[in-house]
């Protein structure tokens, strides 16, 4: 009768068997596939080589102040201001008004066209209301960030858009 080393040895040259004849599979089914195991001519087509090198060339490089190798610098355009013809009241509440005070008003912003909601408001000065909508406003009766948060638009644009509103109200 075999001894318990003996079972455990045969047990684990079985193991090494399998796992040597797996690798080996591998290799074997790897060159099948391949073709041969790689040992074709080079390809002498240096277009399809420049293909792979621009595909893998990293977008950008690395340059040290004062290295000789860095060579001219590109020509940075200066980006001007585009002039775009101004907004009117409708317009400036279609592209950012309407967010907040659409039904419900978000963070206290008085509903378009809600005479009950507005009362509060069109008691005060109209420089007032104009200043919070401009300049901005945190207050008990909620919060208007500086020109409804696009600074881009001009004052003028945004008195237009508080004109368009009033006049729903009234």
């Amino acid at each position: 009768m075999a001894s318990i080393e003996q079972k455990f040895f045969d047990g684990f040259m079985l193991l090494v068997g399998v796992w040597i004849g797996a690798i080996a599979g591998i290799i074997l089914f790897g060159n099948l596939t391949v073709g041969g195991g790689g040992h074709e001519e080079e390809s002498s087509d240096l277009s399809a080589v420049d293909l792979v090198d621009d595909r893998i060339r990293p977008i950008g490089q690395v340059a040290l102040i004062g290295d000789p190798d860095v060579g001219v610098r590109p020509v940075v355009s200066v980006v001007t201001d585009t002039v775009r013809a101004p907004l009117s009241g409708p317009q400036v509440y279609n592209a950012i008004c309407y967010l907040c005070h659409a039904a419900p008003g978000v963070g206290g912003a008085p509903v378009l066209g809600d005479s009950t909601v507005w009362t509060p408001r069109l008691s005060q000065p109209a420089e007032l209301i104009e200043d919070h909508v401009i300049n901005g406003y945190q207050g008990e009766l909620g919060y208007m960030p500086p020109k409804g948060g696009r600074l881009d638009f001009t004052d003028e644009e945004i008195l237009e858009a508080i004109d368009f509103m009033l006049e729903a109200v009234e």
